[in-house]
C-alpha cells in the first residue's frame, strides 16, 4: 500500500478511538512503539498520522506524557439570544451564556480612543475625522482562553459614560448604549472563516493547525444608526454557532 494511504488509515483509527469515546479527554494514545507494531508500519508513517490529528484538534502533545487526547468542549452560541431580555441583567451576554453551561467567565479589558480602521469606520458610519471607542477583551472560560472581542462605539455616542473607562461592565455595554438611549433592535452579522495570525495564535495559545472564524456584529438603533461594531476572533475548536429561525 502506498505511504499516503497507510498514515491515513492509521489516522483513521485513531480518529474512530476519539470520536466513540474509547479515548477520552486528558486519555493518553500509544507510543510510537506500540502503534508500529499494531499496525505493522515504519515510524515515519506513524508520526505523520499523529501530525494529521494534532492538525485537526483532536490530539496534542506534551513533552512527558506523549500524544493525549484533547480537552473538546465547545461553548455553544446563540447570537439571536444578545439582544433579548433576560431574567439576570446583572451579566452581560457572555458572561450569561458561560454561566448557563456551568462554567467560570473571565476576562481582560483594554479601553482605548483610536482612529478606526477603514472597515469598523464604515461600519459606523463614522467620517474621516470622528474617533471611537473600542474595549478590547481576552474571554476566558475556565480559566482557559476562548476568543477575543473588539467592541467599538462612537465617541460621541458613549463619551464620559461606563463604555470609555477600564474596568468590565458587569450588566454589559449594551445595557449601557439602552440607557444612553441607544436601544439595539437591529443586528447584522458577517461571519467568515480563515487561519489566524502570529499575534492571535500566542493570544489564544492556539495549536497548530487550528483556524478561527471572524464574527462581526453591527447593532443598529431605533432611528437605524450603528451604534456598536463587535469583531470576536472564535477558535474554531472552542465554538458552536446555532442561529434558530422560525416562521410565524
Amino acid at each position: 500500500m502506498a505511504r499516503s494511504t497507510l498514515y491515513q488509515q492509521v489516522a483513521s483509527d485513531l480518529r474512530r478511538t476519539i470520536y466513540s469515546g474509547v479515548l477520552g479527554p486528558g486519555d493518553q494514545l500509544p507510543t510510537e512503539a506500540e502503534l508500529m507494531l499494531a499496525h505493522q508500519v515504519s515510524r515515519n508513517t506513524v508520526r505523520l498520522a499523529l501530525g494529521e490529528l494534532v492538525n485537526e484538534g483532536l490530539v496534542t502533545r506534551t513533552p512527558r506524557r506523549g500524544t493525549v487526547v484533547r480537552e473538546r468542549r465547545p461553548l455553544l452560541m446563540h447570537p439571536q439570544r444578545e439582544l433579548q431580555p433576560r431574567r439576570e441583567e446583572t451579566l452581560e451576554a457572555f458572561a450569561w451564556a458561560v454561566s448557563q453551561e456551568g462554567r467560570a467567565p473571565s476576562q481582560e479589558i483594554e479601553v482605548s480612543i483610536v482612529q478606526p480602521a477603514e472597515e469598523i469606520a464604515s461600519r459606523l458610519e463614522l467620517s474621516d475625522e470622528e474617533l471611537a471607542v473600542v474595549r478590547r477583551r481576552l474571554r476566558f472560560v475556565d480559566g482557559q482562553p476562548y476568543n477575543t472581542n473588539d467592541s467599538y462605539f462612537p465617541l460621541a455616542l458613549v463619551a464620559d459614560s461606563e463604555i470609555t473607562r477600564p474596568g468590565d461592565i458587569v450588566r454589559g455595554a449594551n445595557k449601557v448604549l439602552e440607557e444612553l438611549g441607544h436601544r439595539q433592535v437591529r443586528v447584522v452579522d458577517d461571519i467568515w472563516a480563515r487561519m489566524p495570525n502570529s499575534a492571535e495564535t500566542e493570544r489564544l495559545q492556539l495549536q497548530l493547525g487550528t483556524p478561527v472564524v471572524v464574527y462581526i456584529r453591527v447593532g443598529y438603533d431605533e432611528d437605524d444608526t450603528p451604534v456598536r461594531v463587535a469583531v470576536s476572533v472564535l477558535p474554531a475548536d472552542k465554538h458552536l454557532i446555532r442561529y434558530e429561525l422560525e416562521s410565524r
